[in-house]
């Protein structure tokens, strides 16, 4: 079997996670997170959706909203500004928006997380 590295150009993957934490390009981040092409940032949650989209908008076609340790519905006022801003949503557990983040980023689409930690 043949392995490849991927080459994610200038993006930032996520290296790995655990309680309450994220790894992001070699660096730990401490509680929930958004990652975007314009860089690593504490996220507020929810209720900080303005802050997200003026964040996201224009940078990222999908935006993977990790739910922690189980996958659970974002509010409904969220997902509505998101796709209101043409922002595709995909909520599912932390640990698979995580690595599905990283596929998408290595095949060089413009994706982006919002991650509450398990």
């Amino acid at each position: 079997m043949r392995f490849t590295e991927v080459d994610y150009n200038d993006a930032v993957p996520i290296d790995g996670y655990g309680p309450g934490f994220f790894r992001i390009g070699g660096k730990v981040v401490e509680g929930p997170v958004t990652v975007l092409p314009s860089g690593v940032a504490g996220w507020a949650g929810f209720d900080a959706v303005d802050d997200l989209l003026a964040a996201a908008r224009g940078q990222v076609d999908v935006l993977l909203v990790g739910t922690g340790a189980e996958t659970a519905h974002p509010p409904a006022a969220f997902r509505q500004a998101l796709e209101a801003a043409g922002i595709g949503i995909e909520p599912m557990a932390t640990a698979s928006a995580c690595r599905t983040f990283n596929v998408l980023l290595g095949e060089g689409r413009r994706v982006g997380a919002a991650l509450l930690p398990v």
